[in-house]
């Protein structure tokens, strides 16, 4: 199908064809960034040329191959200067580069879930995972919903929030006074994600104290099922339990994937996360990825 004009300023814009025979093929190009023959079209009512990949995000990227194997490589443990290192780019381009997938994986999520059957999700685990921008006395809270049946992410929110435990003192000598923002970033998540959420879904969590407050307040009519959390196992990188059963094994599970899968959320490292930025971005990345290619398309089938 040919495609319609896209100058804003073209009076073919009104039209309700999307191929019509104002435009009309007009040769082709091999782009040399990925070796791709792109077809280009003429616009005989303003007279302006264009391809297929005028309008894309990608439209002035130079090196497109290193796009694919980087956000498989972000999702597989390994930092950005070694991407670096293994696509022989420079580290600059990397990072441009890794802002530009974490941006399409966010828009990818949110599509997806707005393709979602409303109100289709019928159970929720939800939980927070700990990590720190810069130093453990600036902590960081993961608020992190999972669908315990296919085990995919429906949603996740960053906030800060103060240190605590023998950090705290430390923290406040150190830095600037630094404010609890895990219920605001809860709300915004749980309105985010609302559509497709059945009212009556069971919500089954810890027994964190704030959890029923957070949940009433934005789903009145769930079942909120509280656990008692379990000590640590070594494997999992500290996020799976001592238990014989784990009633809420799939957080637990995704938790520690991204504690596998994320350079900056290893247990033992010197890959940290420096800005709260870089964290929404990695994870939006690794998202996509657990959730086009790891999990199953349970919640797919239903809508």
């Amino acid at each position: 199908m040919i495609p319609n004009c896209p100058q804003n300023s073209c009076s073919s814009r009104t039209s309700t064809s999307p191929d019509s025979n104002h435009v009309i093929r007009f040769g082709s190009f091999r782009r040399s960034s990925d070796s791709r023959t792109i077809r280009r079209y003429f616009c005989k009512v303003c007279g302006h040329t264009f391809s297929r990949a005028t309008l894309l995000p990608s439209r002035w990227q130079k090196r497109r191959r290193i796009t694919h194997p980087l956000s498989l490589l972000l999702a597989s443990g390994v930092s950005q200067r070694r991407a670096a290192v293994l696509l022989r780019a420079n580290p600059k381009t990397i990072t441009r580069r890794f802002r530009f997938i974490a941006s399409e994986a966010r828009k990818s999520h949110t599509s997806w879930l707005h393709g979602l059957k409303p109100q289709s999700i019928k159970r929720i685990q939800f939980d927070d995972l700990e990590t720190f921008e810069h130093t453990k006395c600036k902590p960081l809270s993961v608020a992190l919903v999972v669908e315990p049946d296919s085990r995919k992410i429906i949603g996740f929110h960053v906030s800060r929030m103060p240190a605590k435990g023998p950090l705290a003192r430390i923290a406040r000598i150190k830095y600037p006074p630094r404010r609890d923002h895990r219920i605001q970033g809860w709300n915004r998540l749980m309105k985010k994600i609302a559509p497709a959420i059945a009212p009556d879904a069971e919500w089954k969590s810890d027994d964190h104290p704030f959890y029923p407050k957070i949940l009433r307040m934005n789903h009145p009519a769930a079942k909120h099922v509280t656990v008692k959390g379990g000590r640590g196992a070594i494997t999992g990188q500290g996020e799976l339990k001592k238990l014989v059963f784990d009633p809420i094994f799939s957080l637990n599970h995704t938790c520690a994937m991204l504690r596998a899968n994320l350079n900056r959320l290893f247990r033992k490292t010197w890959c940290t996360t420096k800005t709260l930025r870089g964290l929404v971005d990695h994870l939006s990345l690794y998202v996509r990825f657990h959730n086009q290619r790891i999990t199953p398309d349970l919640i797919d089938q239903q809508a």
